[in-house]
């Protein structure tokens, strides 16, 4: 039996007894542990407690780890990313510079369409190179779970080709990794005027392959002006959902167009992006079911408003947060500047991102069981910090990485 143990932990933070989704004041209730111990016996939290209460022949495990003056806590789960694709787009962050729009940008052959036709000319060992790339570097930064889209391919080849691609990372990597078929990005240029025969294949096509092969858990639409309607949303999830695949929806970013009404009829897991909402919308969702995912560095790269954080915590909604990590809107996959941003930009609490990035991104990708949070049973994924003085230093520092080790199911990345 493999077992370790840490010790003189200067706060061992995130611990929960028993799961549960934190809505409104829940959200700033991160329990801690001054001066603790934590056991991992194969991977697997198996005990944790004061330094003081530690059994004597704890301190006898071989492998011991002295985490003075440090703290642990969960490592990230970033329920919300793109991280299969096969180059960047560089040259369209220019273009904004100069004042181009996002729409501009996607109406000269720019934003998903650009990365769309790089991929379906990529193989697939080349996007699977390219991604665990991606991957270890997220790893290394505190993300121990993590969502993948589709999306890039918009066609059957090519969207088979990036879930096969995400189906071999879960294969390979450590982490825990969610899979969500996007076919319903954008539309491809060549059926730009007939929509109906896109979803048809998004229907009739790839559906019963993906069900078969079992290549997705969960299935998302980009429901905005230009994209994809309510009413085409609805439809294209009520298809996923008779294979067993749960919407989580791309709503909101740019218009409110009724994504939010939708995403709740179908009992969304979650509601990502959300950077423009009305305040009914806000109640309406905090009366929901769903989480409110948000994607604070998107839409800091596209100088947007950023999300209503606080709104949504004060009328009890329960929210994640996430990277959006991919080559247009959010190129990084940073999940610690995504909760330093959370704080400065949406006057989050350091403890209330914290959940929002751990236990509640577990709940986002329905991993909570597993993942997320400090709880006997739970995989041993774990932030180990450089010595700092309180989790509030890990937001207040936002340019300095403060990470010193980081356990994905209790080995080191």
């Amino acid at each position: 039996m493999a077992v370790t143990l840490i010790t003189n932990i200067k706060q061992l933070a995130g611990i929960r007894t028993e799961n549960k989704l934190l809505r409104g004041k829940e959200l700033v209730e991160l329990k801690v542990i001054e001066n603790a111990f934590l056991i991992i016996e194969n991977g697997i939290i198996s005990s944790f407690g004061e330094m003081k209460n530690i059994s004597p022949s704890a301190l006898k495990i071989k492998e011991q780890v002295n985490a003075s003056g440090q703290l642990v806590l969960p490592c990230w789960c970033d329920s919300h990313s793109h991280i299969v694709y096969a180059a960047s787009r560089e040259e369209e962050f220019v273009d904004k510079i100069k004042g181009m729009s996002y729409a501009e940008i996607a109406a000269k052959g720019g934003g998903i369409l650009n990365t769309a036709k790089k991929l379906n000319a990529a193989s697939e060992d080349e996007l699977f190179n390219a991604a665990w790339k991606r991957l270890e570097e997220v790893s290394r930064l505190g993300t121990g779970a993590i969502e993948i889209k589709s999306g890039y391919g918009l066609s059957f080849e090519g969207e088979l080709k990036m879930l096969r691609v995400i189906k071999k990372l879960k294969e390979k990597s450590n982490l825990s990794i969610k899979t969500t078929f996007l076919g319903a990005h954008t539309y491809p240029l060549e059926l730009k005027d007939n929509h109906q025969k896109y979803i048809d294949s998004i229907i009739h096509e790839m559906l019963p392959v993906i069900a078969k092969e079992k290549l997705a858990d969960f299935i998302d639409v980009f429901c905005e002006k230009g994209f994809f309607s309510p009413g085409e949303t609805e439809i294209i999830c009520k298809a996923g959902m008779k294979y067993g695949l749960k919407p989580k929806l791309h709503v909101n970013q740019m218009n409110s167009i009724g994504g939010i009404e939708t995403g709740i009829k179908l009992d969304a897991i979650s509601l990502d992006h959300l950077e423009t909402m009305t305040d009914a919308e806000i109640i309406k969702l905090s009366n929901s079911n769903s989480i409110g995912t948000l994607l604070p560095t998107a839409a800091f790269f596209l100088r947007m408003p950023f999300q209503p954080a606080r709104k949504l915590i004060d009328t009890n909604a329960a929210i994640a947060l996430a990277s959006d990590y991919n080559p247009g809107s959010s190129p990084s996959g940073n999940m610690n500047l995504v909760i330093a941003m959370s704080c400065i930009q949406m006057k989050m609490l350091p403890e209330e991102a914290i959940n929002a990035a751990t236990i509640n991104g577990a709940y986002a990708m329905e991993i909570e069981n597993e993942t997320g949070s400090i709880t006997i049973g739970k995989r041993a994924d774990l932030i180990i910090t450089k010595p700092v003085s309180s989790v509030s230093y890990l937001p207040y520092s936002f340019g300095t990485n403060l990470i010193d080790k980081v356990l994905i199911n209790g080995n080191p990345v």
